[in-house]
């Protein structure tokens, strides 16, 4: 695999198995004695929510929801996908994703399943915000605030569809 695009680590792997668990207490208290369904924002989430599910404690169902976009574009306006296949009507719904960086695409979402679904309550959790990124009117759990507006990458994170598998998050080098 060729590494020329990778910068500086942001968060290397015992930093990120370190916010899996912060986040995942978080959750475990907040739903503690609860069920919730998890759904995972598609690709990007995928990662980051195989770690945290065995992490949680309580009752979990799981299902996941697409919003394709461009790394770096504030206005996602691509169609989103979500084949419901759990009932969400007075779930517990957590919506994870590797990061919030723009903001944009998890507003969109968060909007999407509080106009389409009467549920019982909608979190999000993610590994990473970027700072000023948390004017989402939804509870966030999530492990890490980082500054910058740089591009990331790994863990999840792609540039040109590559890098996802990378195991730690690093800057982008274009």
């Amino acid at each position: 695999m060729k590494m020329k695009h990778l910068g500086k680590t942001v968060l290397d792997q015992i930093q990120i198995k370190t916010g899996v668990t912060d986040v995942s207490q978080q959750l475990n208290q907040k739903f503690e004695g609860q069920s919730g369904v998890v759904i995972t924002v598609v690709p990007g989430g995928i990662i980051f929510t195989a770690d945290l599910v065995r992490e949680l404690t309580f009752d979990i169902s799981m299902a996941y929801i697409s919003c394709p976009h461009s790394p770096g574009n504030k206005n996602n306006d691509s169609k989103i996908i979500f084949h419901q296949h759990i009932e969400l009507e007075g779930q517990n719904v957590i919506l994870v994703d590797d990061a919030i960086e723009s903001g944009g695409t998890m507003k969109r979402l968060t909007h999407y399943l509080n106009d389409s679904f009467k549920l019982k309550s909608l979190t999000i959790a993610t590994l990473f915000v970027k700072k000023g990124r948390l004017g989402i009117p939804v509870t966030q759990c999530y492990a890490y605030e980082i500054e910058g507006d740089e591009l990331l990458v790994g863990y999840g994170l792609p540039w040109n569809n590559q890098y996802r598998n990378i195991p730690y998050i690093s800057k982008l080098i274009k």
